[in-house]
């Protein structure tokens, strides 16, 4: 159980980047990136095939990023000043077009027989007792962290109610506002009991894990001061109107142009910990379908929110595990059968939430509205 724990939240933490890479370009500039894969499977070849050549793991990550917004920069410089359909048109036909290049450029990628064998992060490290209470530190550190980010939104969602209400309060909210910190707060304690139990019984996964929980922990704080700054002010000014925002000055054009590479680069580095996780990649990892998933994190958590893509990558797989582990014990359904039950329920979750809170579980209408 301690295992599988371990592997789940690998994948919501590099999801968890994922997302936040897409809430950057969505949420907060209202650039819709029907394509976020692409990013991905670029930093996850570059890292791969960097270190496969001898180059230290860390240069190959910060290749991948680094590559991954150069692939930001000349998909933005062609339509970024289009109308935004025609993003989402390129960015699809951009990831199918890598995705076949991985599957034919079998000189490059080695194509269908996948790429093995490459270096893996923390493989080789075997800590002593000392070392392993120091990892556990590290993770108690990242779970008050997590702790105070979870008060944090909860206070502001309490002085927003304020405001809105006057001087009541309903208390309908006050008992949501209750029911998600009592949630979160077990999220985090599960994360981080379950987190250092493995990390005393050290193994490769186990060191992943801390990895990347790190790293989402220091993107996610890069990301809230950047747009709470001055930056993330002019993003919204140009998700809502940009006409707008050209008026009082700002170059719609360069500001757009930021967001989706700093977005692909977030993306590049959880393509990283997906090759990492997976430990062999071939080209049929990186389909469509994990940008739609991506974007029902988004969507689900709530678009204009960092905490709302880590949230949405939380329920997606929470519900991913719950419906692995108990479909199967109901006999409903064979295997097949199960995974298109899987899908159609997740859509009917979306559908159910568009009518009923559109803006998702932590975000605010006019974050999904993006003024149009």
């Amino acid at each position: 159980m301690v295992g599988y724990l371990v592997f789940l939240t690998i994948y919501i933490g590099l999801y968890s980047l994922f997302a936040l890479g897409l809430n950057l370009q969505w949420g907060y500039a209202g650039l819709i990136n029907f394509g976020h894969v692409a990013f991905m499977t670029v930093g996850a070849y570059t890292t791969v095939l960097l270190s496969a050549q001898g180059i230290p793991i860390i240069i190959a990550v910060v290749a991948g990023i680094a590559i991954a917004a150069l692939l930001g920069l000349l998909i933005g410089m062609s339509t970024l000043r289009l109308r935004e359909d025609y993003l989402a048109i390129v960015t699809i036909g951009v990831s199918e077009l890598l995705r076949l290049i991985a599957l034919n450029e079998q000189w490059l990628t080695k194509g269908s027989f996948g790429i093995q064998r490459f270096p893996l992060p923390v493989d080789r490290f075997e800590p002593n007792l000392l070392q392993k209470y120091l990892l556990i530190g590290i993770l108690t550190l990242l779970a008050i962290f997590a702790a105070w980010q979870l008060w944090q939104g909860l206070r502001s969602q309490w002085r927003e109610g304020k405001e809105i209400q006057g001087k009541s309060y309903q208390p309908t909210k006050l008992i949501s506002l209750i029911v998600w910190g009592v949630l979160g707060l077990g999220v985090i304690l599960t994360i981080y009991i379950n987190g250092s139990t493995a990390l005393l019984d050290y193994n490769y996964k186990a060191g992943l894990m801390l990895l990347v929980l790190i790293a989402v922990a220091v993107v996610y704080w890069g990301l809230e001061l950047l747009v709470n700054s001055p930056w993330g002010r002019v993003l919204k000014a140009i998700r809502e109107d940009e006409e707008i925002a050209r008026a009082l000055g700002k170059n719609v054009f360069w500001y757009k142009l930021q967001a989706f590479m700093l977005g692909g680069a977030i993306a590049g580095l959880a393509g990283a910990f997906y090759a990492w996780q997976l430990t062999t990649i071939y080209p049929s990892n990186f389909e469509t379908l994990i940008t739609f998933n991506v974007w029902t994190m988004v969507v689900l958590g709530g678009a204009g929110k960092n905490s709302g893509a880590i949230l949405g990558a939380i329920v997606f797989w929470a519900y991913d595990a719950l419906t692995r582990f108990y479909l199967p014990k109901l006999g409903w359904f064979n295997s097949s059968e199960e995974g298109a039950f899987r899908v159609m329920v997740i859509g009917l979750i979306l559908m159910i939430l568009m009518v009923w809170r559109p803006q998702g579980i932590l975000g605010k209408k006019e974050e999904l509205t993006l003024g149009k």
